[in-house]
């Protein structure tokens, strides 16, 4: 081991590492979930309204073949649930309702509650390191005051700045998080919301559709 590097520094600085990439995965995990809450709905209801209304006039005439041409290629949740009901329409009305909703439990909220996952895991986790680093930070400290007759003022300071810098990173990164996190359920409850509206709007067009099948 080089001279004048300790164990308690080789520590810190493995802390610090871990908070540093800690916070990048944080980072990463909010901004894939901020951004697939952005695909996966429509800007406003009045868009989504617009879409439903190019949706019911084919609907209507039993022109199931335009709402296909109308629903693929958009990975948007509303697109691709009203696409599932009509390739799936043969099923019945009450299974195609049923399997509907729970795709979009599955395949679009689960999803994005798995991620969420990830960053509640980071907010955790951030403090405890900064905790442990504290932890090593006052051990250091002590271990020189134990250790050696004369203790430099710096040397103690030093370990000292260890123990409250990695409290302060760790709580740095958890408190952003925290608040994109709220925002970011604040994002998933609205577009389940509209969703929820739209699939109530789109089923009464598809129902009504089916019963004037010959």
């Amino acid at each position: 081991m080089p001279e004048g590097i300790s164990v308690f520094e080789i520590v810190a600085n493995s802390i610090y590492l871990a908070l540093a990439l800690i916070a990048l995965w944080g980072a990463y995990c909010v901004m894939i979930v901020w951004m697939r809450v952005s695909a996966k709905r429509f800007k406003s209801e009045e868009k989504q309204t617009q879409f439903l209304e190019e949706v019911e006039l084919p609907l209507s005439r039993r022109d199931y073949n335009s709402v296909v041409e109308l629903c693929e290629g958009d990975s948007r949740a509303m697109p691709q649930l009203i696409l599932m009901a009509v390739e799936n329409r043969q099923m019945g009305y009450n299974k195609v309702r049923q399997f509907v909703i729970d795709r979009f439990q599955r395949d679009v909220l689960a999803d994005l509650e798995y991620r969420l996952s990830w960053v509640n895991t980071v907010i955790k986790s951030a403090p405890m390191i900064g905790l442990l680093g504290t932890v090593v930070g006052m051990m250091g400290a002590f271990a020189q005051l134990a250790t050696a007759d004369q203790v430099k003022a710096e040397d103690l300071a030093s370990d000292i700045q260890v123990a409250l810098i990695t409290t302060a990173c760790g709580l740095s990164i958890a408190i952003p998080l925290v608040l994109c996190t709220a925002s970011i359920n604040v994002r998933i409850r609205k577009m389940e919301d509209l969703v929820a509206f739209g699939l109530s709007r789109f089923f009464d067009a598809f129902r009504a559709s089916m019963k004037r099948e010959p």
